[in-house]
């Protein structure tokens, strides 16, 4: 099944390129963006390679870090070979293990070549560190290469502080920036919003990242004789703006008796989460899962009404993108790309305004009128793995050529 929805548009075998992709963090930390990226352009036609290299996280988890077997895999999936190396971050150590985690993806390139022969262009995800790794075996190997960039300003001020001045690492970012043949931001405003670290003198078109759109299936609701159904699917953390969301709720549970929160993601099962909505007047209408599978997610989605996020800072969420290939509508905060913003689904709020969301969340269950079918096919066409996979294709096509 994992397989099929990938074959099932796979094109003519000419042209065939070779790629290889290197993702700056791969599973189990994330880096699913650059599997689903792979695996359509393999569908393709396509000889994709992942070189991934993981460096285990002693805070994440202990047993992980202790025990894994570090020893180098090679494995299948949907036509995409994955080079896998696991190693041991040495905590607090930014600079060194940043030079250990270059100096391994360098080795494992050199013996890719060796085995396989040299790629027709290096497609990294993120700059820290992999674009920055692509340009150095850009340069020694003479490969074309390109950064798809997924992380906002928010993410890297962690490291980076407010605006990178005199962090080491942002000038051989910025440098990265200005070598790659072009820069791939997963949505256009991410260009301005990492600007202050990276600026802007560098070439960029932005390319949706994929999501499933055969999983996430169309399916049509009923909830005349059932309360209505908001979900939120996201990690309980600051930036998400749970806070402002469950004001929001109240405000609305007072004007709307019959209506349901639901509530899905990372840390939404977590004692904060639990005592923050037992503080809500309204919190009996509020349901948590924690962390769910895709699959859950899918039947939780296809189970609400309407998607709901207040999140304060976003790249791409992919999320809204899930909900609206299941033809349902989303209210979310300014930060949502220009590219999500599908007329159909979108109803857009400032951020940090419960008075506004809980009014907007009003409107869209006193007056729920949307032509699911239709909104599914935009995100199809914005970010099916057919859409996104044609769309890499030719850019690269077209770098490859002026080589």
């Amino acid at each position: 099944k994992e397989a099929s929805r990938y074959s099932s548009f796979t094109f003519s075998r000419h042209d065939i390129m070779k790629i290889v992709e290197i993702p700056s963090f791969f599973t189990p930390y994330g880096g699913e963006f650059c599997l689903e990226q792979s695996r359509a352009l393999a569908a393709l036609g396509h000889d994709v390679t992942i070189i991934a290299n993981v460096q285990l996280s002693i805070k994440r988890s202990l047993i992980r870090y202790l025990f894994n077997d570090t020893s180098r895999k090679v494995v299948l999936s949907d036509r995409v070979k994955i080079i896998r190396n696991e190693m041991r971050g040495m905590p607090l150590a930014v600079r060194h293990n940043f030079k250990q985690w270059v100096k391994t993806v360098e080795k494992m390139f050199a013996d890719y070549v060796i085995m396989y022969g040299k790629p027709d262009i290096i497609h990294a995800h993120c700059a820290k560190w992999a674009g920055f790794t692509a340009d150095i075996l850009s340069r020694k190997y003479n490969v074309p290469f390109v950064i798809t960039e997924h992380l906002p300003s928010m993410i890297l001020r962690e490291e980076l502080g407010e605006d990178g001045k005199g962090h080491w690492q942002t000038p051989l970012l910025k440098q990265t920036y200005m070598n790659a043949d072009i820069v791939i931001p997963v949505a256009e405003e991410l260009v301005d919003d990492i600007s202050v670290y990276f600026g802007k003198d560098y070439k960029w078109k932005s390319i949706s990242n994929v999501i499933d759109t055969d999983f996430y299936s169309y399916k049509r609701r009923d909830f005349s004789r059932r309360p209505f159904r908001f979900c939120c699917l996201a990690m309980y953390i600051p930036r998400k703006g749970y806070d402002v969301l469950f004001d929001a709720f109240d405000r609305l549970s007072k004007r709307c008796k019959d209506v349901e929160l639901h509530i899905a993601g990372r840390y939404t099962d977590d004692k904060k989460c639990l005592d923050d909505r037992s503080k809500m007047l309204f919190g009996q209408n509020v349901f948590l899962y924690g962390e769910l599978d895709k699959h859950l997610v899918r039947r939780l989605i296809h189970r609400c009404d309407c998607l709901v996020l207040a999140s304060r800072s976003e790249a791409q969420p992919l999320v809204l993108l899930e909900a609206m290939s299941t033809g349902i509508p989303f209210i979310a905060t300014e930060c949502t790309p220009k590219s999500e913003r599908i007329n159909k689904g979108c109803h857009i709020v400032p951020i940090d305004d419960a008075e506004a969301l809980a009014e907007k969340m009003f409107e869209v269950c006193s007056n729920y009128n949307y032509d699911g079918k239709s909104l599914r096919q935009d995100i199809v066409n914005l970010a099916s793995p057919k859409a996104v996979g044609k769309k890499l294709e030719s850019l690269f096509k077209d770098i490859i050529s002026m080589k």
